[in-house]
């Protein structure tokens, strides 16, 4: 448990003129916890109670691997031994700092012994499953270094594409970007029986951009622009490595994506045209296929794509890309050059912060990886016409039909919030409490960025929500004090945001957008996916985004936040007490 006579010697240093002075010295992690209010518990340890069908030693290490041509980078890697349970557990991805793939089926019971052996402290959250709040890596259960936290779980999710990645609060960026990530997948029954590609016909790709110095090191010291945007990499690194490529079959491929960039957004595309098939989202295969002209990844967001190369001759070569758009930026960015071309952020930002990302402007057009046929073959499987079954929600379904659970997204200069407030420990408001087993109606949207409060906007759209009135009653821009977020200097502010939720994964169920930000809007909305199930979802400048989430199966503290890393260190972050 925590030390209270510890807890209280440091807050009295926080509160003293000498405190102010040796707080700037103080590690990042001791900031955030006594800043927040965060506990330091014992870490959990094994119950002999639970019969593991899979056991895994992961832990978290300063490392070093060869990613640029010359001197080896040093990163932080997950690394991992199976114990117990199937052969196929574990997949090593080559020469590659990312951890290795997890593989579990749905309905074994798994026990993870996680170490930290970095200097500083970590947890480590599985972003996709569903979990008890003890084993879903909230912050509050930081461990040091060389102590070991055990993980134990059944595993309730459908077949999907997950991640495990570190969650300590105010650190969580500066761990991803040095390497501490991996892939995590569910595989069940419904999924087997459709024998979609799998072993060299199913390929991971982990997009991921980086910034270099000249001794092939890791750059990453957010400045404000930085912090306020995102930290964005000059470099786009493929399962690890540089200008990938991939020798393919003429014949069907599974392409598995995961987001891994801290702030990146990437648009997805093939160089020749070709339309995207789209099998699978966050939480699993759709119900049908579905066909794109390009794709929206943001971080933290999965996608399953059915690339079929049947009929390319031999020596053919095929390009993704990230496409041109718009609009994910502040507008006053944009307006200054914020995408592609002239300058990038660079151009308006300036400074040392943002000089990194020139070369590569949000929003602009740049290759990800290639794809090269090396062999012919006539043998490959059809793409199946049916994929899943999705038990699909409605409002009559919900608990809350006319007052959705808010989650109200505001911007300044120098605050990230979530419903008008910065993250803090044991800070959860009335309408963040949510009763267990329960499917409930929520809505995030975009408000004034006044910055350190509600707005008059915010205030009374959200009093709509809790108080009996609900948004569903309000027209679309008339519910946010006038133009609150829809216009005047709060929309200059405003930029896209992906939100992620802990627990169970949701359904959206409809998106609107401010007619201002219409023409932006128009360069990304064709490649929005909103069917499947979602654990985190995209949600544009203007942007006003509905979605149904049952609450199921565990009590307990579970997180919802911005999952630009940045903007989620920031303290764009809020519990959700599930009772």
């Amino acid at each position: 448990m925590q030390d209270p006579v510890d807890r209280s010697r440091r807050r009295f240093i926080f509160q003293t003129g000498v405190g102010l002075l040796a707080a700037a010295s103080m590690p990042a992690w001791v900031r955030a916890m006594e800043m927040h209010g965060m506990p330091k518990l014992t870490p959990n340890r094994a119950s002999p109670a639970f019969k593991p069908d899979v056991e895994i030693e992961l832990a978290a290490r300063q490392g070093s691997i060869s990613i640029l041509p010359g001197q080896a980078t040093r990163v932080q890697h997950y690394t991992a031994k199976l114990l117990s349970g199937p052969k196929d557990t574990l997949t090593e991805l080559p020469s590659c700092y990312l951890g290795p793939i997890i593989r579990l089926q749905k309905g074994q019971k798994v026990r993870i012994h996680f170490r930290n052996d970095l200097m500083e402290p970590t947890i480590t959250h599985w972003h996709g499953l569903h979990v008890p709040a003890l084993m879903d890596g909230h912050p509050m259960y930081i461990i040091d270094s060389g102590e070991t936290f055990v993980y134990e779980f059944e595993v309730i999710n459908r077949a999907s594409l997950n991640i495990y990645h570190p969650h300590p609060h105010e650190i969580t960026a500066k761990q991803v970007y040095y390497g501490l990530a991996g892939g995590l997948i569910i595989n069940d029954e419904e999924e087997a029986r459709l024998e979609l590609p799998s072993g060299e016909y199913e390929i991971p790709i982990v997009l991921q951009d980086r910034r270099f110095n000249a001794q092939n090191q890791l750059i990453y010291g957010p400045h404000m622009h930085d912090r306020m945007m995102g930290f964005y990499g000059d470099r786009i690194l493929v399962n690890g490595q540089p200008n990938a490529e991939f020798e393919v079959a003429s014949r069907a491929y599974r392409l598995r994506f995961l987001n891994g960039s801290n702030a990146r957004i990437y648009k997805l595309g093939w160089s020749d045209g070709t339309p995207v098939t789209v099998i699978g989202v966050d939480g699993g295969l759709l119900e049908s296929p579905e066909t794109f002209p390009y794709v929206m990844l943001a971080p933290g967001e999965r996608l399953d794509v059915w690339a079929d190369f049947s009929g390319r001759p031999k020596g053919t070569e095929l390009t993704m890309r990230s496409l041109p758009f718009s609009g994910v930026l502040p507008m006053m960015a944009e307006h200054m050059g914020g995408r592609g071309g002239r300058g990038g952020m660079g151009g308006m930002m300036g400074g040392m912060g943002m000089m990194g990302a020139m070369a590569l402007p949000v929003g602009s057009d740049y290759p990800l990886f290639k794809i090269r046929v090396t062999r012919e073959t006539g043998e490959s499987p059809k793409l199946p016409s049916r994929l899943s079954k999705i038990d699909r929600y409605t409002l009559d379904d919900v608990a809350n039909p006319s007052k959705p659970v808010p989650i109200a997204i505001s911007e300044s200069p120098m605050a990230m919030l979530l419903n008008g407030r910065s993250y803090a420990f044991d800070d959860i408001q009335p309408f963040e409490r949510i009763p267990l087993d329960t499917v409930q109606l929520m809505e995030i949207f975009h408000t004034s960025g006044g910055g350190h409060g509600m707005g008059h906007g915010m205030r009374g759209r959200m009093m709509g929500m809790m108080g009996g009135h609900g948004s569903d009653a309000q027209p679309e821009g008339q519910g946010m004090g006038g133009m609150g977020m829809r216009g005047g200097m709060g929309m200059m502010f405003s930029m896209a945001h992906p939100i992620h939720l802990h627990g169970d994964q949701f359904q959206i169920i409809s998106r609107t957008v401010a007619v201002e930000r219409a023409d932006s809007y128009a360069t990304v909305k064709d490649g929005l996916i909103s069917s499947g199930w979602k654990d985190t979802v995209l949600v544009m400048p203007g942007e006003t985004v509905r979605m149904i989430k049952p609450f199921h199966h565990f009590k307990g503290v579970f997180m919802y936040h911005c999952h630009n890393l940045e903007h989620e260190d920031m303290g764009m972050m809020r519990d959700f007490l599930i009772e």
